[in-house]
């Protein structure tokens, strides 16, 4: 009688138009949860294990998918009527690459080696801190100091760790390698595991006499103040990054980098857009009804500015090239000044009477925006 098997596509939970990339994922969720290693004596969890690696076996091979799509089983498994034989389905082809691949993370290395040597040379970590400068400063750049704390190479032992005049012993049971070699016998065969070696910690090396001032680390923590060059045309929230002024490397690594992220203080006038400064000025009735020189705030300085006759409350002026400069170097951004008029207060009798006679000398003609507005309305209602 043949043995009962659940469908192929419903042990992984895929459907059948899944794609590889959706086949290896489910299969992938699966080992992890069901391998025996990580449940030892759990039998319903080694049973679902070999289960999933019997139909990740077919439907990762596309000619055995399409045999099974076809098929069904017996496609795939010419035992399968006789009642099966072998080892739940396998053929004795399957790739154990992936398992490497799958199971490198929690069994400390791949099946068949692979995994990086912990004491090979190891990069140091990266530092992050902050800086905050002023709105111009970020315009125009600045060199800022920054204090940090990082590790460096013991200044006693030179990062040895050993105490002078004595060396450190090549680990005996992982020959300095870091790691060792486990074998485990699975109901699918032997696999080969590499862990990391619990005699030397994974340093590859063994410190009976260990230096006094790091206690056999190799690193001390210090302060250190650091000179950055702020570049012009920085903006709020980036970072600049200084290579090799992070933390020490390990084993001959190089350091780590330093990453500042600036904060630009906001300014008093000014606010930014990109490349361009923008800001705001009141100007008189008077100013604004007959034209007038001004003086404009910018960020190189004031510079004057011609206020046409008859501009209007909210008109914005452009003041080319006094704007960010590129953060590239190259060319700035402008200025945009937006005009408002400040209606005058505290009028004295004599000046509110003037008002009056001035306003009674003007007509509609005077007035563009107003009369335009009323005669919408009219037509409106």
């Amino acid at each position: 009688m043949a043995e009962q098997k659940r469908d192929y596509y419903e042990v992984l939970g895929v459907d059948k138009n899944a794609s590889d990339a959706e086949i290896k994922k489910a299969y992938r969720k699966l080992a992890k949860e069901n391998h025996p290693d990580l449940h030892p004596g759990d039998q319903a969890c080694e049973a679902r294990f070999k289960e999933a690696n019997e139909a990740y076996e077919v439907l990762s091979n596309p000619d055995k998918k399409a045999k099974y799509d076809q098929f069904g089983f017996a496609g795939v498994d010419p035992n399968y009527a006789g009642g099966g034989g072998g080892y739940g389905g396998f053929t004795g082809d399957f790739d154990f690459g992936d398992l490497g691949d799958i199971f490198g993370s929690f069994f400390g290395g791949g099946f068949g080696g692979g995994q990086a040597r912990r004491n090979g040379p190891q990069r140091g970590e990266t530092i992050r801190t902050s800086v905050s400068v002023s709105f111009e400063e970020a315009a125009f750049g600045c060199e800022k100091e920054v204090v940090i704390n990082r590790t460096e190479s013991c200044s006693e032992c030179g990062g040895t760790g050993c105490a002078k005049g004595t060396t450190a012993e090549i680990c005996p049971d992982c020959r300095g390698s870091g790691t060792v070699q486990i074998r485990r016998q699975t109901p699918m065969g032997v696999f080969s595991t590499s862990q990391t070696c619990t005699k030397c910690g994974g340093t590859g090396k063994i410190i009976h006499q260990p230096c006094q001032k790091c206690r056999g680390a190799g690193f001390e923590r210090r302060q250190r103040t650091i000179k950055a060059s702020i570049p012009a045309g920085i903006d709020n929230g980036q970072t600049i990054s200084l290579r090799g002024q992070g933390n020490a490397g390990r084993n001959g690594g190089p350091a780590g980098d330093l990453h500042i992220t600036v904060a630009v203080r906001p300014h008093e006038i000014f606010r930014r857009d990109g490349t361009a400064v923008l800001c705001e000025a009141p100007i008189t009735f008077v100013q604004a009804a007959l034209g007038a020189e001004m003086e404009i705030p910018t960020i190189d300085g004031k510079v004057k500015y011609t206020i046409p006759e008859g501009t209007q409350s909210g008109t914005t002026f452009r003041l080319r090239g006094k704007g960010i400069p590129n953060l590239n170097g190259k060319g700035r951004g402008d200025q945009f000044v937006t005009v408002y008029v400040e209606t005058p207060r505290n009028l004295t009798n004599e000046q509110r009477d003037a008002l009056v006679r001035f306003g009674e000398t003007l007509g509609e003609g005077n007035y563009g925006e107003r009369k335009g507005f009323f005669k919408k309305r009219k037509k409106k209602d």
